[in-house]
């Protein structure tokens, strides 16, 4: 590191990236904010559940069921053996 025209010749001149260190200082704070927004997405749809079938209040069983049947959650022999099971209870 020179400091040209400075008494003894050291100084801060280019430093050690030779005059591109901010572009490698903009790289990372970019990469470390992408991180820690990964970071907080991850932990808060984990804490609602990735792939969660909403829930409306006082919906029956029975219309969940018909609900993901329809989004194509589960198949028709799932449905029918899940709707068997519900109209016994």
């Amino acid at each position: 590191m020179m400091w040209y025209g400075h008494p003894g010749g050291w100084g801060w001149g280019y430093g050690m990236m030779g005059g591109f260190g901010w572009v490698f200082m903009l790289l990372l704070v970019i990469v470390v904010v992408a991180l820690v927004v990964g970071l907080l997405r991850d932990v808060f749809i984990g804490m609602r559940g990735h792939h969660a079938t909403p829930r409306v209040p006082g919906s029956s069983a029975r219309a969940i069921l018909d609900e993901r049947y329809a989004r194509g959650e589960i198949d028709a022999d799932e449905y029918k053996r899940r709707r068997a099971d519900l109209d016994l209870h």
